[in-house]
């Protein structure tokens, strides 16, 4: 049935079916675009976050902050945001953690609109091909004055074909929407997570830091005080 139907005859005299071969090859390139962008920034977290946090136990916060630069995942900037903020106050780096969430976000859902716009837009557009279809059947009928198949089978032929194609772009373009937006919710609360371990490490390490500088202030005080009572135990056998 589809290869006897004449494609090009009714591509070239349907400006929906026009419109709707437009929105088939913007849809097509936006979806290979994205799950492109995606793939290479699928990166990999988890073992990034145990190789930072493993610098970090260690003093070692430079090294930390290189391993999330070299990450392509969105977790990579966010840490590093969060590990050039130690210095700000709660407030500002609970802030600056948030922009930088939000510059991602940007980056991820850049003309996921377009394709989530299509989704609902297509089968409109093949109705409206739909009601223009049976427009143009009737308007056979009144030209040739008569109602022979032969004679509306072109436009019913259009209404219908339009309305399949309306679908067969919606639905796909629905399913990569919804796929890449649960995805890119996913990635940022990975982003997060990590970033947010990353800053309790790296308090606890520079507290612990701080405690140990204090402790070696204090261990000469108490070697001072024990050299002093041996000098006192030893002024009476000088003394002699």
């Amino acid at each position: 049935m589809l290869s006897n139907f004449n494609w090009m005859e009714t591509i070239t005299t349907s400006p929906i079916m026009m419109v709707l071969i437009g929105f088939s090859v913007v849809t097509l390139g936006i979806a290979i675009e994205r799950l492109y962008y995606y793939r290479k920034r699928r990166g990999k977290p988890d073992q990034v976050l145990e190789q930072a946090l493993a610098k970090l136990r260690k003093g070692k916060k430079e090294e930390a902050a290189q391993i999330c630069r070299d990450c392509s995942h969105p977790m990579g900037k966010v840490a590093v945001e969060i590990l050039e903020s130690e210095s700000l106050e709660g407030e500002k780096a609970e802030e600056r953690l948030q922009i930088t969430l939000s510059q991602q976000r940007l980056l991820l859902e850049r003309n996921l609109g377009f394709l989530g716009t299509i989704a609902g837009v297509a089968p409109l557009v093949g109705l409206l091909g739909t009601v223009w279809g049976i427009m143009r059947a009737f308007h056979d009928m009144s030209t040739t004055g008569t109602a022979a198949p032969s004679v509306v089978a072109a436009g019913v032929a259009e209404a219908l074909v339009t309305t399949a194609a309306g679908l067969i772009i919606a639905v796909p373009a629905l399913m990569i929407y919804n796929h890449l937006s649960r995805k890119m919710g996913v990635m940022l609360t990975v982003a997060e997570n990590h970033s947010r371990s990353l800053r309790l490490t790296l308090v606890e390490s520079t507290r612990g830091g701080a405690a140990a500088g204090i402790s070696d202030e204090v261990r000469p005080e108490r070697r001072s005080v024990v050299t002093e009572q041996e000098i006192e135990k030893l002024e009476p056998v000088l003394q002699d």
